[in-house]
């Protein structure tokens, strides 16, 4: 029976596991591919005071709605149309707005935690985790943060010191042992990009996708 294959990747914050998504998706451009990005899918918290929106951990396993973000990998398993939910960071809870997704043959699916819950994993054919010293993460984080969003450096401190690392630590680094391949050093290996790539089209050719 025809099914599409998902490709799980995740890593730290910072370790260049978006780099890594972004690669391989672009290497099966004009091909039946979509990108499913975790981010999309922290829960919604509209009942909730603003106050307590603020404490959000948005580096802990609760802080995901794995259960709307399974059963919509579900519905494309079946070549179904989702409708991914929007998050609203600004608000801390989700947006009333949605993206409109139409089923394809590739699913790849990308985030910090898709490999800690087993049920995710049970969905993919290929799981990566995207290994990077935790100096580059932190430094990556500094520049992004800073340049793009506005932090100041002693903030993107005290939030990596307080909560990154302690949950990398707890839940991202310990579901290293579940991944088939482990890439070091995210978009700059590109021998282990290609050879991943390599591997997609001969799963895509075995199910008769290409």
């Amino acid at each position: 029976m025809r099914k599409p294959v998902v490709i799980g990747v995740t890593g730290g914050s910072g370790s260049g596991k978006t780099s890594v998504t972004k690669a391989i998706y672009d290497s099966f451009k004009g091909h039946s591919i979509l990108m499913l990005e975790q981010d999309y899918y922290y829960k919604d918290q509209s009942e909730l005071p603003f106050e307590e929106r603020l404490k959000t951990n948005y580096d802990h396993p609760l802080a995901f709605d794995n259960d709307l973000l399974i059963d919509h990998i579900e519905r494309l398993l079946r070549y179904e149309p989702i409708e991914k939910p929007v998050y609203d960071y600004a608000l801390h809870t989700r947006s009333d707005k949605i993206i409109p997704v139409e089923p394809k043959d590739v699913i790849i699916l990308e985030g910090i935690m898709v490999l800690e819950d087993e049920r995710l994993r049970n969905l993919m054919d290929i799981k990566l985790y995207v290994d990077t010293d935790a100096d580059l993460r932190i430094i990556r984080r500094m520049q992004r943060d800073i340049k793009e969003r506005g932090r100041t450096l002693d903030s993107v401190i005290d939030q990596y010191v307080n909560v990154v690392r302690p949950m990398h630590n707890q839940f991202i680094e310990p579901s290293k042992r579940y991944a088939d391949v482990i890439i070091p050093e995210g978009g700059h290996n590109h021998v282990a990009i290609d050879l991943m790539v390599t591997k997609v089209q001969t799963i895509l050719e075995q199910k008769s996708f290409l």
